[in-house]
C-alpha cells in the first residue's frame, strides 16, 4: 500500500502535506527479512499501467525483494492513513482500501506453483483476507498451493476491526486458515477475535500475567493440532510513546519467555509486528534454536520502534548488538 502520513506528530491536514511512504503487512516480512540478510519474495496483485505501482515495486527491489512474480491486474493501489500518536494521544489509522487490485483479484490470479518455485516458507496476515471474500479465498488458495509444496506456513492472525466489512467476521475465517499453519503469530486480542478464544489478560495492569499467557498458548495449540509453534507478542500500552516490549513462544515442548524492552520516546511503532515476524521467521531458519529466535525477533521489533515508515531498516548484526546487551544509545564511531 500506499502509506501517507502528515509530518512528525501533526495532525491529519493540520498542515497541508503528507509524508509519501510504502507499508502493508507481507510487505514489511518480506522487506525486513531481505534486510537481515535472508531471501524473501513478495507475492500480491497490483494496479496494471499505474505508475504508482511501478514505484512500489520499484522501492521494495531496491531493499532486495524479488517482485518477478508480483501479477497486475485492473484495481487500483490501496492507501492508507496514519497519524502518529504521541504521550496520550493515540495513532489514528484510516484505509483506503476498496476496489483495490488485491481485494479485487480472485482465485486462479496468480499461478501459485511458478510463485512458490524454490520457496521454502509462506507468510500471511489476517490483514489479506480482510480485505474481500475474493481475497480471502485467494489467502486460502495460496496455503492450499503452500501445503501441497510441503512449504513451512505461518500466520499472523494481525486482526484490524476497520477492514473486516464485506460480511464475514474474522472468527468465521480466519480458524479455517490457521488449520494449514505450522506456525501462528499473534496477541491476545488476535485469539480472542480471530479465533473467539476468550483472555482475561489486562495488558495495561503495569504487569504481565506470564501464567496467563502460557495458558493461552497451550489453549491455541491444543485447539489446532496442525500448529508447531506460537509466538504472543506482550506489548504494555502506558501511553503512545512509552511501551512494554516482549514476547513469549510456545513450542509444545518449552514455554519460553524474551527479556523485556522499556520503549520510550517511541517514533513509530508501525510495523513493529511484521518486523517482529520477519525476526522470528528469519531466527527460524538461520540461528540455532527456537529461544535464540525469539530473542532476536523480539530484539528485531524493539529496534523498529525507533524508524519512521512501516519497513524495518536495520541488520542481523544490530539486531544481535541488542540481544547481546547494546541499546544504550551511545554513538558508534
Amino acid at each position: 500500500m500506499l502509506r501517507l502520513s502528515p509530518p512528525g506528530f501533526e495532525r491529519f491536514l493540520q498542515s497541508p502535506q503528507f509524508v509519501a511512504t510504502w507499508g502493508g503487512g507481507e510487505a514489511n516480512v518480506t522487506v525486513s527479512i531481505a534486510q537481515l540478510g535472508g531471501s524473501s519474495r513478495y507475492l500480491t496483485v497490483l494496479p496494471e499501467k499505474n505508475p504508482l505501482a511501478d514505484a512500489c515495486i520499484a522501492e521494495l527491489r531496491r531493499f532486495g525483494v524479488d517482485t518477478s512474480h508480483i501479477v497486475r491486474a485492473s484495481g487500483r493501489l490501496g492507501v492508507y492513513f496514519v497519524e502518529a500518536g504521541a504521550n496520550q494521544r493515540s495513532s489514528t489509522v484510516v484505509y483506503d482500501r476498496a476496489y483495490s487490485a488485491i481485494a479485487l483479484a480472485q482465485p486462479g490470479t496468480i499461478d501459485w506453483s511458478r510463485a512458490l518455485a524454490g520457496a521454502a516458507w509462506l507468510h500471511l496476515t489476517g490483514i489479506t483476507p480482510a480485505l474481500s471474500e475474493s481475497a480471502a479465498a485467494l489467502a486460502r488458495e495460496s496455503l492450499e498451493a503452500a501445503r501441497a509444496a510441503n512449504l513451512k506456513i505461518s500466520i499472523d492472525l494481525n486482526f484490524r476491526k476497520n477492514l473486516w466489512k464485506w460480511g464475514r467476521t474474522a472468527h468465521e475465517i480466519m480458524p479455517d486458515l490457521l488449520r494449514y499453519a505450522h506456525l501462528c503469530i499473534a496477541n491476545e486480542e488476535d485469539c480472542q477475535k480471530c479465533l473467539g478464544i476468550d483472555t482475561d489478560i489486562d495488558v495495561e495492569s503495569g504487569s504481565l500475567q506470564h501464567a496467563k499467557f502460557e495458558a493461552l498458548a497451550k489453549l491455541v495449540l491444543d485447539r489446532f493440532p496442525n500448529l508447531e509453534k506460537i509466538a504472543i507478542t506482550l506489548r504494555e500500552s502506558r501511553n503512545a510513546s512509552h511501551n512494554g516490549w516482549s514476547a513469549c513462544l510456545h513450542n509444545r515442548r518449552d514455554f519460553l519467555l524474551s527479556r523485556a524492552y522499556d520503549i520510550t520516546h517511541i517514533v513509530d511503532r508501525v510495523g513493529g509486528g511484521d518486523s517482529f515476524a520477519a525476526g522470528l521467521i528469519y531466527g527460524l531458519n538461520y540461528l540455532e534454536n527456537d529461544r535464540v529466535a525469539l530473542e532476536f525477533a523480539v530484539a528485531a521489533s524493539a529496534l523498529k520502534h525507533s524508524i519512521p515508515g512501516d519497513f524495518a531498516r536495520f541488520s542481523a548484526a544490530e539486531v544481535n548488538a541488542l540481544v547481546t546487551g547494546g541499546g544504550s544509545g551511545r554513538i558508534q564511531r
